[in-house]
């Protein structure tokens, strides 16, 4: 069996030594590196070749890789590398590693056009000025044929691993058997669909409720297509911790199957929570665990191979044991694991890492996509971004004399647009063009200025750079998918002063920057129990029209879950205080005659203490646990670790937040919800102009904005009440527009509403 290496891959396992080095100047984006690629090649003659694609072969190693450019009349091959800032501050060790790229592509170029020399060219490309540096050596082909046979003896032992591990794990993937022996009612339909789509290569929506096993019911049929379909990794990815969690204990069941797979599974922690030393700065001569990175995490990569379950704690231990840092060893290990588990920011956001090894290394991958609801609002989160002028004025008054100028012009200039706006919040249809250039241009000296002094980085400065570079990066791609904002602040103090502003490019359908993603994949399964009505997430997320989708089977009937409408209960913000007696009531009756344990929701944290606060005061001997602003994780635990088989009372919480998805209370634990809001975001001048943004595409604006993201809420959370085919319970409705036929559609097929009065009669809501 051969093994495939990309040539990028293969030059970062044998030609990166020395420290890890990550300063604070960012690189340029994929965007920013594709378009300086573009650039760089517009400007040379016509014969010159551009993206040529060569593959070379060593034993059984197959390199393979896209030369960047090579012009036959001078014989010069060109790798092609961006960056920002001053290239004399480029590592020494970034260097070689480019030059053994080169050098790998001069040797593949050589063999494939017989020529016996050559020139290899470095062609650095500033991002911000334009301008190239071409750095020139000239190789004989035996020396570069000499070189590539180097660095493939120094990864041939690897490979040859590599080869017996993935030959083993696709025989036991297709021998592999189902853990539970028999399938759950509803989980064979979801793990059929899922097979189907990773062999007819497309993407697939599935629609299943909670409770089916939808973790194990997608991994299960990925891992058994992996070997008739040639699918190197597996992502499984997710909006919150909880998902994480139940990915690996799905995968730890597999795994203590008789036949199970010798499969590596990675878990993804973000940066902030696996760093060792926060106060310290990513390179060699701040940061112990920085410091000859590169020289010991060949070791530390062989030991992590071995461990089939590489989560935070056990990756943290081999990391810790090798004095490398957790956080850059897993990005490592990302290539040599199998099933890979993190955020879905990982695959779909702007610089994605999984996204970029995918195409960089021309894996074949398929993705799972957990409460695949949740990436709506993220993908919306990912390409949008926000300018704070008053982060700007700080910044102003302790920034060093270099850049006094650039960032008094762009406040200048800011100020000049705040004071053309009239009304304290305005959309626009462009971002004003002379504040742009305001801005590049501050950027430009604050970038200049930081790489001089890289010991002396100030946070706020930095954070300032970074914040300018996002907006400038989302500007370049504004379009009618998003939208562009003023919001004026009025200063705090009595004395009369200019008002600043904030500025905030929002995205409002996503669907332009997610279908690449979801077109580099083998196969893509978005599951969720609320992915209704299915052609607003086809539509939004940017799937193929002809995108599959399935309604699970439910295995509950309605019988187990008893949903009441209480019809004559108004939860509008502006009848919220007249609603607090009949809700207290409700709740305490449905209490008092089956004692156990129950969630209520509620639309914010204001409305939740009010009914609070009344219900204690009215029935003190009810035991109550409240949802706070922020809670940490070790919060959130204790928060359901009252939910014991054996105990009784009434959680209070927030709708949409941390426990009204994604938690899993069965039996006796939770017997009951009672859901006080219909979910809606609130009607403000953003959430308006998103909906006239929808409507101009087309759209409904209301049902897009607002209708369907409120009801995927409530539906998720009426969910944790039911979770198992033994369960029973009740969820309250409490809202008359609950009653509505566009609101009652969107509700599960298999729950039986009914419609009563349960308070004293009030007047009818409009």
């Amino acid at each position: 069996m051969d093994y495939v290496v990309a040539v990028r891959a293969l030059c970062e396992f044998t030609a990166k030594a020395g420290d890890l080095d990550v300063r604070f100047t960012p690189s340029p984006s994929a965007q920013e590196g594709v378009a300086g690629h573009t650039l760089v090649a517009s400007r040379r003659p016509d014969h010159y070749e551009s993206e040529i694609t060569l593959t070379g072969s060593y034993q059984h190693l197959r390199v393979r890789g896209r030369a960047d450019g090579y012009d036959p009349v001078t014989n010069q091959l060109e790798e092609v590398k961006t960056f920002r800032g001053h290239l004399d501050r480029m590592p020494a060790n970034h260097r070689a590693l480019h030059w053994a790229q080169a050098k790998v592509y001069g040797w593949l170029l050589c063999q494939d056009r017989g020529l016996d020399a050559i020139d290899v060219a470095l062609v650095y490309f500033d991002i911000g000025t334009q301008e190239e540096t071409v750095l020139v050596e000239t190789h004989s082909a035996d020396d570069l044929k000499a070189f590539f046979e180097l660095q493939c003896e120094r990864f041939i032992g690897w490979s040859e691993q590599e080869v017996m591990h993935r030959e083993a794990r696709d025989a036991a993937c297709g021998a592999l058997g189902f853990p539970y022996g028999d399938f759950r009612p509803g989980q064979r339909q979801l793990a059929e669909a899922v097979y189907r789509s990773a062999s007819q290569g497309c993407a697939v929506m599935a629609q299943a409720p909670t409770g089916i096993g939808k973790t194990v019911g997608t991994l299960f049929p990925l891992l058994k297509a992996c070997p008739s379909q040639g699918i190197d990794k597996v992502f499984f990815l997710t909006a919150k911790t909880s998902g994480r969690s139940m990915a690996l204990d799905a995968l730890d069941l597999i795994a203590r199957s008789d036949d199970a797979p010798p499969l590596r599974v990675l878990e993804l922690v973000a940066r902030k929570k696996a760093c060792e030393h926060p106060d310290k700065a990513c390179h060699g001569e701040a940061c112990p665990l920085a410091k000859g990175f590169y020289d010991r995490v060949a070791d530390a990569r062989a030991d992590a191979v071995s461990i089939a379950r590489l989560d935070r704690e056990s990756l943290r231990d081999i990391a810790l044991q090798h004095e490398v840092c957790p956080y850059y060893l897993s990005q490592d290990l990302a290539r040599w694991a199998d099933v890979i588990i993190g955020d879905y920011n990982y695959y779909y956001d702007s610089n994605a890492m999984l996204f970029g090894l995918t195409l960089a290394n021309q894996w074949k991958v398929s993705v799972l996509v957990d409460e695949a609801h949740n990436l709506v609002d993220r993908g919306r989160k990912m390409y949008s971004a926000e300018l704070s002028q008053a982060g700007l004025k700080d910044i102003r008054l302790y920034a060093p004399p270099t850049l006094k100028k650039p960032l008094e012009k762009l406040n200048r200039i800011w100020n000049e647009v705040n004071r053309e706006q009239t009304e304290t919040y305005t959309a626009y249809e462009a971002v004003p063009a002379k504040w742009l250039i305001a801005l590049q241009q501050a950027v430009t000296a604050v970038g200049e200025e930081l790489t001089e002094r890289p010991a002396g980085v100030d946070e706020a400065l930095q954070q300032f750079y970074f914040d300018a570079l996002r907006f400038q990066r989302i500007a370049d791609s504004f379009g009618a998918h998003s939208l562009f904002d003023i919001t004026l602040i009025e200063p705090a103090s009595a004395r009369p002063k200019a008002p600043t502003s904030v500025m905030n490019l929002r995205n409002v359908v996503p669907a332009s920057f997610l279908a690449p993603r979801f077109a580099a994949a083998r196969s893509t399964a978005l599951f969720s129990a609320t992915l209704s009505p299915h052609h607003f997430y086809q539509e939004t997320l940017g799937l193929p029209k002809a995108t599959p989708w399935i309604d699970v089977a439910s295995p509950f009937v309605a019988e187990q879950l008893s949903v009441q409408v209480v019809g004559n209960i108004s939860t509008r913000y502006q009848h919220r205080d007249r609603s607090l007696d009949p809700i207290v009531t409700l709740m305490a009756r449905q209490y008092r005659e089956r004692p156990g344990n129950y969630l209520a929701f509620f639309s914010s944290f204001d409305y939740l203490q009010k009914v609070l606060a009344l219900f204690q005061s009215r029935h003190p001997d009810i035991e109550v646990w409240a949802q706070s602003r922020g809670m940490d994780e070790a919060a959130q635990s204790g928060f359901l670790a009252r939910f014991a088989p054996d105990s009784r009372g009434i959680g209070f919480a927030v709708l949409g937040g941390s426990f009204s998805e994604g938690v899993d209370l069965p039996g006796s634990r939770l017997i009951g919800a009672f859901i006080a809001t219909l979910g809606l975001p609130q009607i403000n001048d953003v959430n308006q102009q998103m909906r006239a943004r929808v409507d101009a595409l087309g759209k409904s604006g209301y049902d897009t904005i607002y209708l369907y993201p409120g009801m995927q809420k409530v539906v998720q959370a009426a969910g944790r009440v039911i979770r198992t085919q033994t369960d029973t319970g009740v969820v309250y409705l409490i809202d008359d527009r609950f009653a509505r036929p566009e609101v009652r559609g969107l509700l599960p097929a298999w729950w039986q509403v009914q419609t009563q009065d349960h308070s004293p009669k009030e007047k009818t809501w409009t």
